[in-house]
């Protein structure tokens, strides 16, 4: 006992799986927001000899440009796969907002795609967060069977949740994408989002069935495996195709955090209504506070991405004395004059020119 109490605790830090999870999961996030940018120029060279992908083309299958980002992207989801198998998801998962940083820097050098102060703001919110939420999220109970999983799926309130977001994606393929698909940009990414949150699910059941299988305990016997396989399969294909109109038509840098966050929250949701893991007050109020957070840098993407407007001009404008011509930028100039249904270029400055006495009005006439 005395011997035990004399032995100096062990020194806190990584272990080497967690390392070697940490470090698959950085590699996977560079690989990822590198094929964003890879596909985004293989969508624009296949969209000047054929159909662009927004429009319903296919003509990217033969872009090989478009098939290196897929390949990447592959890359990237085989090495965030492989990171859960050394480290706990509460260490990988937030490292996936690094893809949403390389997509916006490669996007800025590569597709001359620029981000104002405020999109930069709404990056930095999003990725805050989604981090929050995913820091403070129930740990799903372990798994060890791929039976354990199916008998998961069957309950009733995740049945719910499936039929729910099924008949969402139906309705959104349906009858909101061919109106607004190419006017708002969460109608494709939603798509993909809630296709993403069952498509995890399966995929967390497939990687246990391969798992078993490779320490002796054949798991392709059950039909269920085939029935991973197919959903997955489906899932992928639909997310793909989705994913290339939504770069297709918007900016990559305001893609990758939106697609980010709203496939973390469905993630998120689809788990806890499976594995049902409890929850404190506290940890619910966080999850609630991240969310909100979310909202507000996804709206400050939305509604400022077409702002040209830097850090800079704000501080130009904060240092103009009171009733000086401070200029406006242009897009804030013609969004003024578009409101008073006049030219853009008539609306200069801030300053207010006095109103003419009305004998002058009666001369000029």
């Amino acid at each position: 006992m005395a011997a035990a109490l004399q032995q100096e605790p062990a020194a806190p830090g990584l272990s080497t799986d967690q390392a070697r999870g940490l470090a698959l999961a950085c590699s996977s996030a560079v690989f990822i927001g590198s094929s964003f940018i890879i596909k985004k120029k293989g969508l624009r060279v296949a969209g000047v000899s054929g159909t662009r992908a927004g429009i319903g083309g296919y003509s990217y299958l033969a872009e090989p440009l478009w098939w290196a980002g897929m390949l990447t992207m592959v890359v990237g989801e085989v090495a965030n796969f492989a990171a859960y198998a050394f480290a706990p998801a509460i260490l990988v998962t937030p490292l996936g907002a690094l893809s949403i940083i390389v997509s916006a820097v490669l996007a800025h050098w590569l597709l001359n795609e620029r981000l104002n102060i405020f999109c930069v703001l709404g990056c930095v919110l999003c990725i805050v967060g989604s981090v929050t939420i995913v820091l403070h999220a129930p740990e799903e109970r372990p798994i060890t069977s791929l039976l354990q999983v199916w008998r998961l799926a069957q309950q009733p309130a995740f049945l719910l949740y499936s039929v729910l977001v099924t008949s969402a994606i139906v309705y959104l393929i349906w009858h909101v994408a061919p109106v607004h698909g190419n006017s708002s940009i969460f109608v494709y990414i939603g798509i993909c989002s809630l296709i993403g949150s069952l498509s995890v699910m399966s995929v967390k059941a497939l990687g246990i069935a391969v798992k078993l299988t490779f320490q002796g305990q054949n798991q392709f016997w059950h039909a269920e495996t085939y029935y991973c396989i197919l959903i997955v399969a489906v899932c992928v294909l639909t997310q793909i195709n989705y994913l290339n109109k939504a770069l297709d038509v918007f900016n990559t840098a305001i893609v990758s955090p939106i697609y980010y966050v709203m496939f973390t929250v469905a993630t998120i949701t689809a788990s806890c209504i499976m594995f049902q893991e409890p929850q404190t007050g506290p940890q619910m109020a966080t999850e609630m506070c991240g969310f909100a957070t979310i909202v507000i840098g996804t709206f400050l993407l939305h509604a400022t991405r077409d702002l040209d407007i830097s850090l800079g001009a704000l501080r130009q404008q904060a240092l103009t004395p009171y009733g000086g011509a401070a200029r406006l930028p242009v897009s804030l100039s013609s969004a003024v004059a578009a409101s008073q249904g006049g030219n853009g270029s008539l609306v200069q400055s801030r300053s207010i020119s006095p109103p003419r006495s009305r004998s002058l009005e009666m001369r000029s006439v």
